[in-house]
């Protein structure tokens, strides 16, 4: 390809989007691909929004965000996590995932090796491929007890050029949470050889004991190696609003207003409005999203758990069950006949790094009505494929 750098020439599109474009609008698809709901943004969230375009708050920012969304950001992870960041830890980039390019153009180049923890969300493997570094996976393992992965073992899997590690914990597709012994162990890790830890807990709330899952904002010292990225995409209903915070080390603050500028100028002010109310006056938000994900995990444990054809774990927090289908070897052979014959959307498991092809992801979070009918037609299509 003419003009474009061989990592980005490389790269494919992922799995979920690659299956749901052509059919992302047609209203006949029950969509358990992607990781939303059916529930619209809150209408006090939206209010918020609307009156910022009414003030005429159209204007350029701070590329680090507004000052009072920052402060809305350490208040919440104060009162949630009982810390007292200092306002230079906290960025508001733009979208989540932006949060996560950022941190990884900071520290992989080429020559590099970033060591991702795995099954990983596809885009991330792109984002780390795009710099030039060489990409590692470290893979979870799926026992009686539960998806598992120790310190120990991510350790193990870094070699002596590993500048980046990636943990996605509460985890996209497992829902694997993992433990603040582990969270210690490998943050000490990095400090001691100076690796940045991007800690991606988008889904922190998303935790079915307690209020949130354990946090590398609780550990981490100001001038740590470790980006903690999150957001509102996914406990406040809002991920079409593309708007994330991270909080980084001290000494970051000045490269995040430099990069914040170079890749998105600043996130958009009148969005930003909707995020401060959506910290200030959303628990109850949170924990009726919450409440309705739980109980659709509760639906796809009975549906799923004791069929002969499918082996899966409940997961501990986000809003997905990763399922082994037994006999498949083509994850997306599985899913696009699911989406030609039953019109049922599903993420199919290759997507998530190797060693997922008998996999599929099912995201929880649609209506129970819609989740069911999506989950018999899928047990259907299953059984009559069965022998093939």
């Amino acid at each position: 390809m003419k003009a474009v750098r061989p990592e980005i020439a490389l790269l494919e599109q992922n799995g979920i989007t690659a299956l749901a474009l052509p059919r992302i609008t047609d209203p006949s698809v029950i969509p358990l691909w992607f990781g939303e709901g059916d529930e619209a943004t809150p209408e006090f969230i939206r209010e918020a929004a609307k009156q910022s375009l009414d003030n005429g708050e159209t204007f350029y920012v701070h590329t680090r965000g507004l000052e009072s969304l920052r402060d809305e950001v350490r208040a919440y992870l104060g009162k949630l996590y009982q810390v007292d960041l200092s306002p230079e830890r906290v960025s508001i980039p733009g979208s989540t995932m932006l949060g996560i390019n950022i941190s990884a153009q900071m520290a992989l180049s080429t020559g590099d090796h970033g060591l991702i923890v795995s099954p990983h969300w596809p885009n991330i493997e792109n984002v780390f491929q795009v710099t030039g570094a060489e990409v590692g996976i470290v893979r979870q393992r799926q026992t009686d007890a539960g998806w598992q992965l120790t310190a120990e073992e991510i350790i193990a899997a870094a070699k002596p050029n590993t500048r980046c590690i990636f943990v996605n914990s509460p985890c996209n597709p497992t829902g694997w949470v993992m433990p603040r012994e582990d969270q210690e162990q490998l943050l000490g890790f990095c400090r001691d050889n100076n690796i940045l830890l991007i800690a991606d807990e988008v889904y922190h709330r998303l935790v079915y004991r307690g209020e949130a899952a354990p946090s590398f904002v609780e550990i981490a010292r100001p001038d740590d190696p470790v980006v903690v990225v999150s957001g509102f995409s996914k406990s406040w209903a809002m991920t079409g609003w593309r708007i994330g915070w991270v909080v980084a080390p001290e000494e970051q603050a000045r490269h995040w207003a430099i990069l914040g500028e170079c890749f998105n100028t600043g996130a958009t002010v009148f969005v930003q409005r909707g995020a401060e109310v959506a910290l200030r006056e959303g628990e109850s938000t949170v924990a009726e999203l919450r409440d309705l994900y739980r109980q659709g995990r509760t639906i796809v444990m009975d549906m799923l758990s004791d069929h002969p054809l499918f082996e899966l774990s409940e997961p501990e927090g986000a809003f997905y069950t990763f399922v082994k289908v037994k006999g498949v070897s083509s994850s997306w052979d599985y899913a696009s006949g699911l989406l030609a014959e039953e019109d049922v959307g599903v993420a199919p498991g290759y997507t998530f790094g190797p060693e997922n092809d008998s996999y599929i992801r099912i995201c929880f979070a649609q209506s129970h009505e819609r989740l069911r009918e999506g989950l018999a037609r899928m047990i259907r299509y299953t059984e009559r494929h069965a022998n093939e």
